[in-house]
């Protein structure tokens, strides 16, 4: 029978939850605990990333914000069913800690870990809780958070730590920036798993609007719905642009480093990468995330002027094509944007997580 410690991870089919999470993995794993994962098929797409000393557990899981009426009527008796199967496995083999990191599909594992009164926390990646993360606020031994300040429920405390990145980003911390100028420069084009389709709309044509002596250095890393693919694809190719368009981007750390000039989301995982390795960028909230959280994730890099913040809502052509101007035309103002970026990072949350993981395991046994 093993003595390692067990670390039970539960993390939501998004970047934004796994990304995080596969940051705490691989250092508990280096000091020695088992880690295993809980997901659903959407996390499933991210688990290639993870050591293969994880033990994956895919789960069965449902989202209130998808799919009809009879899909909705089925969600509670999913959970319930996930809850019943995780309470087992955890009779099984007991973790020591259970850390959730929001999404739908780590309600069955904090809800056993609640019942079995096992040390439990999680970690919001961004500035307002999600709605799973917000459900168990109150019933967790601590929140971690990613974002400061972060949006708490009142009488309820958090910590913050910062959003763990990955050891390919970590690896890749204040890279040496190469400033825009008269040679090939690098364009990042990152959506998120939601709602790039606007960037596929705005951006291409932005980019083509800059002036031909500008435009002829450029070079395009764009990620797009498959949707949207051809269309985009097409577009670059038909203004002469040189672009590399895909639904998913594996090496995203190599392309951001390389990058004069990143166009994202404000997703808490982007942000936390970008301020990392320490890239100027321009940030797009996505207008219908909940509580408007990616303006609030947003905000703090826009103030230490590492990034600039346009809302969706006044997101046009014209006014894309003068911000990315206005970087690439002043190598200056962007190395000091790269340097504001990079000192507003923290690429020490994985170890501000991680003590909080051992020091619950200790009050754990101490109990």
């Amino acid at each position: 029978m093993t003595t390692q410690p067990l670390l039970l991870i539960a993390a939501g089919g998004t970047g934004g939850h796994m990304f995080p999470a596969q940051a705490l993995a691989e250092t508990m794993l280096s000091r020695g605990w088992r880690v295993k994962l809980s997901t659903d098929a959407r996390g499933a797409r991210y688990t290639q990333g993870f050591p293969e000393e994880t033990e994956i557990e895919e789960i069965s899981s449902a989202t209130f914000a998808r799919g009809g009426i009879l899909a909705k009527a089925m969600v509670a008796p999913q959970l319930l069913a996930g809850s019943v199967t995780a309470l087992w496995a955890f009779w099984r083999d007991r973790p020591s800690v259970v850390v959730g990191f929001g999404g739908y599909p780590t309600i069955p594992a904090l809800a056993a870990a609640y019942l079995m009164k096992l040390p439990r926390m999680i970690h919001e990646q961004n500035g307002i809780l999600g709605r799973v993360n917000k459900v168990f606020s109150d019933k967790v031994d601590a929140i971690a958070c990613g974002t400061w300040p972060t949006n708490l429920p009142e009488g309820i405390d958090g910590y913050h730590t910062g959003n763990p990145v990955r050891s390919a980003i970590l690896e890749r911390a204040e890279a040496g920036y190469i400033s825009p100028g008269d040679y090939p420069m690098e364009l990042l084009v990152i959506g998120g798993s939601q709602g790039a389709s606007i960037l596929s709309d705005v951006i291409p044509p932005a980019i083509a609007g800059l002036p031909m002596d500008m435009l002829r250095n450029v070079r395009v890393s764009h990620q797009a719905r498959e949707e949207d693919h051809e269309r985009v694809t097409s577009f670059y190719a038909e203004n002469g642009i040189t672009a590399d368009v895909q639904p998913f981007f594996h090496d995203i750390p190599r392309r951001m480093t390389e990058a004069q000039l990143v166009i994202s989301r404000a997703g808490a995982s982007s942000v936390a990468d970008l301020t990392v390795i320490g890239r100027p960028s321009i940030l797009i909230p996505y207008a219908a995330a909940t509580g408007d959280h990616q303006t609030a994730n947003a905000r703090g890099v826009v103030e230490a002027g590492g990034a600039i913040m346009v809302p969706e809502s006044r997101l046009d052509i014209e006014a894309v094509t003068e911000l990315i101007l206005s970087v690439l035309s002043n190598p200056e103002g962007a190395m000091q944007m790269a340097r504001s970026a990079a000192r507003f990072g923290k690429p020490d949350a994985t170890e501000a997580l991680v003590e909080m993981v051992e020091w619950l395991a200790t009050k754990g046994q101490e109990e």
